[in-house]
């Protein structure tokens, strides 16, 4: 599992800040937690740290595991892949969990989980050309 450091360091600072703020805050009130707010400001200070944590690491972690698996699961033969470890080739077959591709000048056949494909090179699915000659058409009225 990959996390981006700056994030990390992000919501660290953010943490260590907030925790600041209502440490002085508390102790500057003659005793009461959060900036006057009573029992529940500890509570509030906690929920809004779990929201941080959430948006700013786990929700883009799983958009990138969503992605990826939709990457997987779209592979056909012909597609050109790069895997994890940097190896580029044309893919020959597909069965299950696995992946045969070939590579190189000497056509050298490799076989690969599926989890070990990193990206699809190559163009993207392209809209039908009639798209474009039909807006065209629709200019020069």
């Amino acid at each position: 599992m990959k996390f981006n450091i700056k994030k990390l360091a992000l919501v660290a600072g953010a943490l260590a800040g907030l925790m600041s703020v209502t440490a002085f805050a508390g102790s500057s009130s003659g005793g009461a937690s959060a900036a006057g707010m009573g029992p529940y400001g500890t509570i509030i200070w906690v929920v809004i740290m779990v929201a941080l944590f959430y948006f700013m690491l786990f929700r883009p972690q799983k958009k990138k595991e969503k992605a990826d698996r939709q990457l997987r699961a779209s592979l056909q033969p012909g597609d050109t892949i790069v895997t994890i470890g940097g190896f580029t080739g044309r893919i020959l077959t597909i069965k299950d969990d696995e992946v045969t591709f070939e590579t190189g000048a000497a056509k050298t056949r490799l076989t690969v989980k599926k989890w070990a494909i990193q990206t699809r090179e190559g163009p993207e699915v392209q809209a039908p050309a009639e798209e474009p000659a039909e807006t065209a058409q629709e200019e020069n009225k």
